[in-house]
């Protein structure tokens, strides 16, 4: 099921700043929350439906991939966006957005420990998977070759080493959770115990970040890779690069880099699965009385021959000629679609000898155009069968 566009869930225009997306959340969150609205999978799928949006949308970054590139910037999991980009994967999850929202409901002090550096927690968090688009031709595909491929993305911190602390510095107790981890709040009908917004659930937190990533372990950059594209691979087809996505926050592991083939038109073939497909237009005279055509595969020239009395349409298999497998040793076939061309710009003895042909072939009984005359023969019935 295509998903709604978030600016469309919360009911917000595409220009609506941070706050107006908090309060949209807010009477979303207030509505739908399963808490009021026990046992009602609707109102809980809208739930999730406005968090998700405000996820999105709340995160400048993720924000500027799904306004340039629709959800297909910041879906979960191997997604990505347009050629040549990257998305980020993955979602953060719900303790977090949830105190964002109700935080000065409830006297929680998430947005403040956030905003500064000391206040940062020790968690460490796996990094989003990215998705790259790459362009091939179908020669690239068939045959297989190595690109290079840049990527902007989050890389580890080589100061901190990715652990988001200065050097020498030592984590301390988080003075919110106690060390313990987690928090409770309550007010009316809410009651939840959730992971600590200050230390993310780690219990303590770091007391002096590192100067280079403000205690995240990873800051922005680009990466270079080489990939290796199997022969065979086929427009859709996905590469995993595993531990090549984005840096994880304060230590934690790389996401993984999806690698999404598309394979570019081309101006002979067409291909279907292993199988190639090509037009072969031939003239008059070559088909009336045959012959033999030199035409392209991918691995070279080769002569197909042409046998007479050829009608438009008819396909030759040149078998072998096709794709082979990226798995295995199967092989396609070339698969060639005759088409009689009717000649054009004729000279005046060309048109003379056609006019003298076309009366040769009456005299012949029709013989010659044997199709042509059942047809005409079953119009011709066909109007003495019509009763007027």
């Amino acid at each position: 099921m295509s998903k709604r566009d978030y600016y469309e869930v919360l009911g917000v225009a595409r220009q609506a700043n941070d706050d107006e997306l908090k309060k949209a959340y807010r009477r979303m969150a207030m509505k739908y929350h399963p808490d009021r609205n026990p046992d009602d999978k609707t109102a809980e799928e809208s739930f999730k439906e406005a968090k998700e949006a405000y996820e999105v949308l709340s995160d400048a970054h993720k924000r500027s991939a799904y306004d340039q590139f629709g959800h297909a910037g910041v879906s979960q999991g191997p997604a990505g966006h347009g050629h040549g980009g990257f998305g980020g994967g993955g979602s953060g999850n719900f303790s977090d957005i949830f105190e964002d929202i109700f935080g000065d409901i409830f006297g929680g002090g998430a947005g403040g420990a956030r905003g500064a550096a000391s206040g940062r927690g020790s968690q460490a968090q796996r990094g989003s998977d990215l998705r790259y688009n790459l362009d091939l031709t179908l020669e690239e595909a068939v045959f297989g070759k190595e690109v290079k491929i840049q990527i902007p993305t989050w890389l580890r911190c080589d100061t901190c080493e990715g652990s988001g602390a200065r050097k020498g510095s030592v984590l301390k107790s988080c003075q919110t959770c106690g060390g313990v981890g987690q928090v409770r709040m309550q007010q009316g009908f809410f009651a939840i115990t959730q992971t600590c917004p200050t230390c993310y659930g780690a219990g303590k937190i770091i007391s002096d970040p590192c100067d280079v990533c403000h205690g995240q372990g990873r800051k922005q950059g680009n990466k270079t890779l080489s990939v290796k594209i199997p022969a065979g691979v086929d427009n859709g087809d996905r590469i995993r690069l595993s531990g090549e996505g984005e840096a994880g926050l304060r230590g934690g592991g790389a996401g993984d880099l999806f690698v999404q083939v598309h394979v570019k038109e081309h101006a002979i073939f067409k291909r279907d699965g292993m199988d190639l497909h090509c037009d072969v237009p031939i003239n008059f005279g070559i088909a009336a009385l045959g012959g033999e055509l030199e035409i392209p595969t991918l691995d070279g020239r080769i002569k197909l021959k042409i046998p007479p009395e050829t009608q438009t349409g008819r396909v030759f298999r040149l078998r072998g000629k096709g794709v082979k497998a990226v798995r295995g040793s199967a092989q396609g076939d070339l698969m060639c679609q005759v088409l009689v061309e009717t000649p054009v710009n004729l000279s005046k003895d060309q048109k003379e000898w056609l006019s003298q042909l076309e009366k040769s072939f009456a005299v012949e009984n029709n013989q010659c155009n044997p199709k042509t005359s059942s047809w005409f023969k079953g119009v011709k019935r066909f109007f003495e069968d019509m009763k007027f």
